[in-house]
C-alpha cells in the first residue's frame, strides 16, 4: 500500500540553469528563410540601425525601427516598429527520430535546452501606410535619386521642364500594370488617367491602429428624416446624438455692428444642466460690473465653485459673450452691454503682455498626480493656512506695484491699485470721442505710457525690486523726447527663442539657464513645503535640535 502511494505521489519537476545570455528577438511581418536574412536585416535598416536600437542606454528617437519592404525607393513608406521590454526565454527544441522494435513505426523525441532570455523584442503592429508610386522618369524623381545619391553633376543639370498643360491622357485599360490582363478584353477601353506629376507626401495616414467596428454602425446613431426646403425631398441620415457639443460665449469681432442679446438657443435649452443658485450669483456679479477677465471672476469663488462654473460650459454663455480682438479682447462681456457706446468701459480695457523670460512648459498629468498625493498624504495645512493661500488666490489679478501675483501680466485697468498707475488711468484729458480698436478709448500717447509704466513696474517685480516713482518718471521723460523706451524686459534673458540676431541665447546657454532656473524653482518649493509641515513656523537655532 506505501509502494502504491509513494508511486502515485507527484514528483517535483527537475530543475535547470537559465543561461545569462542576453538575446533580443525581432517579429518580421514575414517569411525569413536562413538565405533570406540578410534581406530582412538589410530591409530593417542594417546591423548599425538594430545596434543602436537594442542599446541599453539608446534615447526615445533612436529606439524606432523602420521597416522598407521596397528596400531603395525613396517613395515607399516604411512601416513603424516598437522596441518593448519582455522577459521570455528562448528555447532550443531538438527531435530525434527513432524506430520501435515491435512494429515499422517511427516515433520522434523531443529535447528543449534554454539559451537565454530575450529581454527585448521589436515587434511591428501598426498598419501599413498607403503607397503611392510617382514615374520614376520624371525628371523631379530623378533629382530625388540624385540627390539620394549626392550626384553633384546631376543636381546641377537639373532644370525646370516646361510646363505642357498635358493633365490628362488616353490609354487602355490593358496598359494598367495594377489590373491583371486575365481581367482585360481586347485591349480594354480607352480610359483616362491623370497626368499631373503629384509626388507623395511623407505620410498619408496618421492612424496606426485599426478600429475594431466589427462592420457595425455606431450604437449611438439614430435614422433621422432630413427635408430638402427647396424641392421638399425626404432623405435618411444617420445623426450621432451621442456626440459632444460644445458650448461657449458667443464671440464677435470689434468691427461687428450689433451685439448678442440672448443666448444662443442650444446655450438656452441647456439652461437646466446649471445649478440656479450659482447661475444667480455670477448674473449679480456681471450686474454690478459689466466686464470681467476669467480669472477676476473665478477669484470670486471658492475652489469647488470654480471648478463647477469650469465644467459646467453652459453657465457663462448664459450671461456673456466676448470680443475675439480690440482692448476688450478674450473678457467676458454681460449680455446687451457695448463697451464701444459706453465712455466708463474704459476702466475694464484689458493689457496683455507676455513674459518672454518665463518657459511656458505644461506639467505631465504624472508629475501632476504624483504632487497632488504628496500634498495630500504629507502636507496638513491648518484652517488659517488655508484660508490664507485662499485670500493670497483671490488677489491674483489685482496689480498694487509692490506685490507679485503672477509671473504672465493681463489686467484689467480697474483692477490696477497703484497709485502713479491708477491716477494715469483716471485722467480724462487724454480720451477719445469715438472707441478705438488699438487703444480703446484712450488716445494712443496716453495708452503707451500706460503699458510702458505697468510694463516696468511688472518686469521690475519679477526682478525682485520694486520700481520707484522716479525710475517712472524718467521712463516717461525719455518717451517725450522721443527716445526708445528700454524696459527692464529687454535686460533679461530670452530662454525660448532661436533667432540670435535679436539677442537670444545660444542653445547650451539657454539649456543652463533653464537648469539654474528649475534648480532654484525647486529650492522655493522644498523651502515652502518645510514651512507648511511645520505649521508655518520659521527655523530658529533654539527650534533645532
Amino acid at each position: 500500500m506505501d509502494d502504491e502511494q509513494s508511486s502515485s505521489a507527484p514528483t517535483e519537476a527537475p530543475e535547470h540553469p537559465l543561461p545569462a545570455t542576453h538575446i533580443y528577438s525581432i517579429e518580421y511581418p514575414g517569411y525569413v528563410q536562413q538565405s533570406s536574412v540578410p534581406l530582412a536585416v538589410r530591409n530593417l535598416g542594417g546591423t548599425s540601425k538594430l545596434d543602436s536600437a537594442f542599446k541599453r542606454t539608446a534615447a526615445r528617437n533612436e529606439a524606432l525601427l523602420e521597416l522598407n519592404l521596397r528596400y531603395g525607393n525613396p517613395y515607399a513608406h516604411p512601416i513603424p516598429g516598437d522596441i518593448v521590454g519582455t522577459n521570455n526565454i528562448l528555447l532550443k527544441v531538438t527531435k530525434r527520430k527513432r524506430r520501435r522494435v515491435d512494429d515499422d513505426g517511427i516515433i520522434g523525441e523531443y529535447t528543449a535546452e534554454p539559451l537565454g532570455v530575450i529581454l527585448k523584442t521589436a515587434r511591428f503592429r501598426t498598419m501599413a501606410d498607403y503607397q503611392f508610386q510617382p514615374e520614376m522618369s520624371d525628371p523631379i524623381a530623378q533629382l530625388r535619386l540624385a540627390m539620394d545619391r549626392m550626384d553633384v553633376d546631376a543636381i546641377r543639370q537639373y532644370t525646370i521642364p516646361e510646363e505642357k498643360e498635358d493633365y490628362l491622357f488616353s490609354s487602355s485599360a490593358g496598359n494598367d500594370h495594377n489590373i491583371g490582363p486575365s481581367l482585360v478584353k481586347n485591349g480594354g477601353p480607352s480610359v483616362t488617367q491623370s497626368n499631373l506629376r503629384l509626388f507623395p507626401p511623407p505620410i498619408f495616414s496618421r492612424q496606426g491602429i485599426p478600429q475594431n467596428y466589427n462592420f457595425k454602425p455606431n450604437a449611438a446613431s439614430m435614422v433621422t428624416t432630413v427635408v430638402n426646403e427647396e424641392t421638399g425631398e425626404e432623405r435618411k441620415r444617420l445623426i450621432n446624438k451621442g456626440r459632444w457639443k460644445g458650448y461657449g460665449p458667443a464671440t464677435i469681432s470689434f468691427g461687428d455692428v450689433n451685439i448678442p442679446e440672448n443666448p444662443i438657443p442650444a446655450v438656452q435649452r441647456a439652461r437646466n444642466q446649471v445649478k440656479p443658485e450659482l447661475l444667480e450669483r455670477v448674473s449679480q456679479l456681471v450686474q454690478e460690473r459689466p466686464v470681467w477677465t476669467r480669472a477676476a471672476l473665478y477669484n470670486q469663488f471658492n475652489p469647488v465653485e470654480v471648478r463647477e462654473i469650469h465644467n459646467s460650459k453652459v453657465l457663462l454663455p448664459l450671461v456673456c459673450y466676448t470680443f475675439q480682438d480690440g482692448p476688450w479682447r478674450d473678457t467676458l462681456i454681460r449680455l446687451k452691454y457695448d463697451p464701444r457706446k459706453n465712455l466708463g468701459a474704459r476702466f475694464y480695457q484689458r493689457i496683455y503682455f507676455r513674459n518672454a523670460n518665463h518657459p511656458m512648459s505644461r506639467v505631465s498629468i504624472v508629475s501632476r498626480r504624483q504632487e497632488g498625493r504628496v500634498s495630500a498624504t504629507y502636507i496638513s495645512r491648518s484652517t488659517e493656512q488655508e484660508e490664507a493661500m485662499d485670500a493670497e488666490r483671490r488677489k491674483s489679478h489685482i496689480f498694487d506695484g509692490i506685490t507679485l501675483t503672477k509671473e504672465t501680466a493681463a489686467f484689467q485697468l480697474c483692477d490696477i491699485h497703484d497709485l502713479m498707475l491708477k491716477d494715469m488711468i483716471e485722467n480724462e484729458e487724454d480720451l477719445r470721442e469715438t472707441c478705438d480698436e488699438r487703444d480703446g478709448w484712450y488716445s494712443a500717447h496716453a495708452f503707451e505710457r500706460i503699458k510702458a509704466v505697468l510694463r516696468h513696474k511688472f518686469f521690475s517685480l519679477l526682478q525682485g525690486y520694486v520700481a520707484t516713482q522716479e525710475e517712472c518718471e524718467a521712463l516717461l521723460e525719455e518717451s517725450a523726447s522721443g527716445k526708445k523706451i528700454q524696459t527692464t524686459r529687454a535686460k533679461k534673458l530670452k530662454y525660448g527663442k532661436h533667432n540670435m540676431a535679436k539677442g537670444a541665447l545660444r542653445p547650451e546657454d539657454a539649456a543652463a539657464a533653464r537648469l539654474q532656473a528649475a534648480l532654484e524653482r525647486n529650492a522655493r518649493n522644498f523651502q515652502a513645503s518645510r514651512r507648511e509641515k511645520l505649521g508655518g513656523h520659521s527655523l530658529t537655532p533654539e527650534s533645532q535640535p
